[in-house]
């Protein structure tokens, strides 16, 4: 992925615990899933976007259609870990999440990830159009820096 630290407004801190870490002394792959889910809902709140059950059920829902990760060296128990996030492009029913861990201490890249995000009707299970308010909002938030497709009703 090589992806560009300078391209990412938003970052936050965490702590690997004790229980993250595998028989081998290092974190298990699967949680760096949780560290980069746990950057992107405080990214979103930074932003202003209001997470809670009434949000979540609302008529659409947005649902996580792809998650790649490329894993660059091991993270280890103790270790403080700066977990950058940003969208970086909205397209008509999906928008992308872009997340770089880096070591906290040395800081070394430790893994990246691209999540692409689908915006579903909840009772037909199909995509619907990102909403205006989203668009809005990460536009105001990261600017030039992510690719926006506006709608022609949307413009």
């Amino acid at each position: 992925m090589a992806l560009d630290r300078t391209q990412f407004r938003f970052s936050t801190s965490l702590k690997v615990r004790n229980y993250e870490v595998d028989w081998q002394g290092i974190v298990h792959n699967a949680v760096y899933l949780l560290y980069f889910e746990t950057a992107r809902i405080a990214y979103l709140e930074e932003m202003g976007v209001k997470i809670d059950l009434e949000a979540i059920r609302r008529e659409s829902q947005i649902v996580v259609a792809r998650n790649e990760i490329d894993y660059r060296r091991p993270a280890r128990f103790g270790e403080v870990l700066d977990i950058a996030t940003r969208i970086s492009f909205i397209r008509e029913s999906s928008f992308a999440f872009e997340g770089i861990i880096d070591s906290g201490i040395t800081g070394h890249r430790i893994a990246e990830n691209v999540a692409i995000h689908v915006w579903l009707d909840q009772k037909m299970g199909k995509p619907v159009r990102v909403s205006r308010e989203f668009r809005d909002s990460v536009h105001r938030y990261e600017g030039k820096k992510a690719v926006i497709q506006w709608p022609e009703d949307m413009a």
